[in-house]
């Protein structure tokens, strides 16, 4: 008879029966009494008042009776914590015990008997084991340390078990050595505070890698594990790491596969991305994942999530495996739709043909769920690969004609997607869309619709009549469908406004009076004011050109991916999540992060990248007297340890003349006016003052602030997010009162806050440096932006670059230091003093020689001399003089650089000829086609 015996009997007086049968002398009667008391246990009854009758049968030599007492104590310890001392003195003698497996034993129960009372009894014992001669002892003992530090870490830390625990890893027995580390990544995970004893150095990594090929398939994982959150010194140690676990990746056991992954893909982050060993890892890497797709649905499944986010990271490693995600009749759906996610990350111009096939073969399934994915699927190949757009637009409008309704509501969806694409391409197909209006029942198919008509309203006819029909059940409607009805309107009245009007009141009315939902009257008011005070305007907003969508939208973001592509094989890499989401006690964990690039390889990068620009200095300096040497941005280390320390001196007198190539020019005071330009030049000196202020007559600063403004720049993208791991700045440079000033907006697109914002500008030709440190929101949330002013200063290192304004930055984070460069618009170094007199101007003009003059032409300008005269004096360009030659207007210009350089011009006007001749005159020509290029900027703005 088996064992179930004992799970089929209740009757009343079992626990007195069972107490007496305890206290037997005969040894088999005690032993079927305690396994009867388990077999209640286990079954959820109370025998915890029979706890000092099973502990006196701890006294035993029988394996098998002990290691049920042993069980019994564990459970009921906790709630008998008095009574579990009593068996203290037995654990302590059972260290001792000439079987190794009640040693083992007695060290195993210790460690899962969860009382503090007992605890300091235990370190001895402990002590013992660990040291056993037995390595099934140690590598028991080994995990009971673990268990340990988790109910008392400083007793642990205090009786110096650490220390012990890290002196295992360079055990005999390669399992000792897997239950150490394992013993090790446990105490980590909860207690970073264990760093310190416990960091892995290059020596315990080999003892590591040594004890690898020997180990059961679950040690290989503990010590793959741990060997990834290990941080090579070089490139050569990551190198060396790669080529021991390579052979991993034979292993049959899936989860070392992906450890092994793990591993490799961490490290190769440090190794040059170009070199021949990388490429053969990238070509080794493929076999095995191609292989796990091979096993049963639910590994399947968790491989293909892992590979979900080795395409994001390199989506070379499977570029050529396209045909192993295609789907199979049998495959789960979670199985289908992660291979489609695959599928389309891996899509090329190479493989689209093969992939569109199989898309359109989806689309007929009898699936509902996947066919919508595969319809998506096709939109995103149309988004992702240009060339085939077109073919994809086709597929869809095939699929349309199939009148299946899910799948013209799919269609339909993505196909608008492909408008934002390709503005302007494919609208030829909207005919065949509008057919299938009637038949769109999901509000985002009819949001989808609806943008579509009011987006290309000037091309549908009947476009007020469609949107109209849409109208009718607006209160009824979804409100994703009612934002979008409001926009399509607003829209159709500014492209045709004359037979719209009583449409356009309509909806108005709708959103805003009869509506309870607050983003829907916000934006009615919003469109009403504006269509009600300034028409131009609210066209310019409603109307205004749209960026185009990004080829892969779905992407994880950049900084969660690193963290993700580290903790491959578990938990997190299925759900794409990092573990503090969902795992708890792991707020305070430290977050795992991919290992920089070495810093061999990092020069070789900056030293590829600015090697032209080192190239330039060292030419413009060869003959020069001892010029300050350019110097590259410094690299991550270097940066972090004091990003703003820099040296605050200006530039000297000589620094700016030498890096310009000539002495500053400074205007000489003469005493004769001089014709010297050949054309009566010298009646400048009699002529009208120059148009200042636009004919305000100085009102215009009553309030401090000039009819126009100066001209500012668009902001544009100095660091996507792609590439600033989440972080994306963006800004420009302006003029305001007398200063140069940085307009900088920080965007967070990552998951988590970001904090610690600093920056430092390299080397620049007009010496600018920030006058104050960088002031950012802190810590700034997820997708929160902050906006602030860097004011600016030329008083920093002088260096020439080329462009003349190329200017160098480096923004530093909490997650990391990111480079930009950018070109500073020359116009905000005009100075508010660089108006000349105009003696002053005459002898300056004549004492530039003449090679130093340029000539250009600045086309299609729809000013007159006025008009131009007042811009460009709102630029810090003033007119010193102006006079008429036989119908020609002729502007002559002075403006002055924050470095003391001046340049002069001369702007001929020739109505009604649209095309302006300006030469420039100056001691430093360099500085020309900046000028030329701000001039044109200015008057075409």
């Amino acid at each position: 008879m088996t064992d179930s015996k004992y799970f089929t009997t209740t009757k009343k007086g079992e626990i007195f029966e069972l107490k007496s049968e305890l206290q037997s002398e005969k040894r088999e009667k005690k032993k079927e009494a305690v396994k009867k008391v388990i077999a209640s246990m286990t079954v959820g009854k109370d025998v915890s008042a029979l706890f000092p009758d099973v502990v006196n049968c701890i006294q035993t030599d029988n394996l098998e009776l002990k290691k049920l007492v042993y069980l019994y104590l564990m459970n009921y310890a906790k709630s008998q914590p008095d009574m579990a001392i009593l068996a203290v003195n037995t654990f302590v003698k059972d260290c001792e015990d000439s079987n190794p497996l009640i040693r083992a034993l007695a060290v195993r129960t210790m460690g899962c008997i969860r009382v503090d009372k007992i605890i300091d009894y235990l370190c001895q014992p402990l002590r013992n084991c660990l040291k056993d001669e037995d390595p099934y002892v140690r590598k028991t003992a080994a995990v009971c340390v673990a268990k340990l530090y988790d109910i008392n870490a400083q007793l642990v830390e205090d009786q110096g078990f650490l220390d012990l625990l890290r002196d295992m890893l360079s055990d005999s027995n390669p399992m000792v050595v897997a239950n150490a580390v394992a013993a090790i990544s446990e105490i980590l995970e909860s207690s970073p505070t264990a760093q310190q004893v416990l960091e892995m150095n290059a020596s315990t990594i080999n003892k590591l890698l040594t004890a690898l090929n020997e180990c059961t398939e679950w040690g290989q994982v503990f010590i793959l594990d741990a060997i990834s959150n290990y941080t090579p010194k070089d490139d050569k140690e990551a190198q060396s790491i790669c080529e021991r676990v390579t052979p991993r990746l034979a292993h049959a056991n899936a989860a070392v596969v992906l450890s092994a992954v793990k591993v490799i893909m961490k490290f190769m982050e440090m190794l040059d991305a170009t070199s021949e060993y990388v490429l053969t890892l990238v070509k080794k890497l493929a076999p095995p994942l191609v292989t796990l797709l091979s096993a049963e649905a639910e590994i399947q499944y968790v491989a293909l999530r892992n590979i979900n986010l080795i395409v994001q990271k390199r989506s070379d490693i499977l570029k050529n495996e396209m045909k192993v995600f295609f789907v199979k009749y049998n495959d789960p759906i979670y199985v289908k739709l992660e291979k489609l996610d695959i599928m389309i990350r891996l899509t090329s111009q190479a493989n689209i043909a093969q992939v569109l096939a199989e898309l359109k073969e989806y689309a007929t399934e009898v699936d509902v769920d996947f066919v919508r994915k595969s319809v998506r699927a096709i939109g995103r190949c149309a988004i992702k690969v240009e060339p085939a757009a077109e073919k994809c637009v086709s597929t869809l409008l095939d699929l349309i004609q199939t009148k299946v309704n899910y799948v013209v509501q799919e269609a339909i969806v993505v196909i608008k997607d492909i408008f934002r694409k390709y503005p302007n391409k494919y609208e030829s197909i909207i005919a065949t869309l509008c057919e299938n209006l009637d038949t769109l029942d999901e509000p985002e198919a009819r949001a989808s619709m609806i943008w579509i008509i009011g987006e290309y309203a000037e091309r549908i006819d009947n476009a007020d009549e469609l949107l109209e029909s849409f109208l009718e059940g607006f209160q009824d409607e979804n409100s994703q469908v009612q934002l979008q009805l409001l926009t399509a309107i607003v829209k159709l009245f500014l492209k045709r406004p004359t037979d719209t009007q009583e449409l356009v009141q309509q909806v108005l009315s709708l959103a805003t009076q009869d509506s309870d939902n607050p983003d829907l009257r916000d934006r009615g008011y919003i469109y009403w004011r504006l269509l009600s005070t300034d028409p131009a305007a609210a066209k310019e907003v409603v109307l205004a050109e749209k960026p185009l969508i990004s080829e892969e939208t779905d992407l994880i973001e950049p900084t969660l991916l690193d963290e993700l592509i580290c903790h491959i094989s578990s938990l997190a890499s299925v759900y794409h999540k990092p573990p503090n989401s969902f795992v708890e006690g792991r707020q305070g964990g430290l977050r795992r992060v991919l290992p920089p690039k070495s810093s061999s390889y990092r020069k070789h990068t900056r030293r590829g990248n600015l090697a032209e620009q080192e190239t330039q200095a060292v030419v413009e300096n060869m003959g020069a007297p001892a010029a300050p040497q350019a110097t590259v941005i410094p690299g991550v280390d270097s940066l972090i340890g004091d990003l703003l320390d820099m040296d605050l001196g200006g530039p000297s007198m000589a620094q700016q003349q030498q890096m310009f190539g000539g002495p500053s020019q400074t205007p000489v005071q003469t005493s004769g006016a001089m014709d010297l330009l050949g054309e009566g030049l010298d009646s400048l000196l009699g002529g009208p003052a120059p148009a200042g202020d636009g004919g305000l007559g100085g009102l215009g600063d009553i309030f401090g602030m000039s009819q126009s403004q100066s001209y500012t720049p668009p902001q544009e993208v100095w660091i996507p997010a792609a590439k600033g791991k989440g972080l994306e700045v963006t800004g420009t440079f302006i003029r305001k009162n007398n200063q140069v000033i940085m307009d900088l907006t920080f965007s967070n697109k990552a998951m988590q806050p970001m904090a610690g914002f600093a920056i430092q500008f390299n080397k620049n030709s007009f010496g600018l440096i920030p006058a104050n440190p960088l002031q950012v929101q802190s810590p700034l949330p997820p997708n929160q932006s902050a906006s602030t002013s860097l004011v600016l200063n030329t008083t920093g290192p002088i260096q020439k670059m080329d462009p003349l304004t190329s200017l160098q930055v480096a923004v530093k984070n909490n997650i990391d230091v990111f480079y930009f460069s950018t070109n500073v618009p020359i116009h905000v170094f005009f100075t508010e003093d660089g108006e000349m007199e105009k003696r002053v101007f005459l002898a300056t003009w004549k004492d530039i020689p003449a090679q130093n003059e340029v000539q250009y032409t600045i086309s299609n300008v729809e000013h007159n001399a006025d008009t131009v005269s007042a811009k460009l004096r709102n630029n810090n360009i003033f007119t010193v003089a102006k006079r008429n030659v036989e119908g020609q207007d002729m502007l002559y210009q002075s403006l002055k650089l924050t470095n003391g350089i001046w340049v002069l011009a001369e702007l001929k006007i020739q109505p009604p000829n649209t095309n302006f001749v300006v030469s420039l005159r100056s001691g430093t020509p360099d500085i020309f086609p900046e000028i030329f290029q701000i001039l044109d900027t200015i008057l075409h703005n």
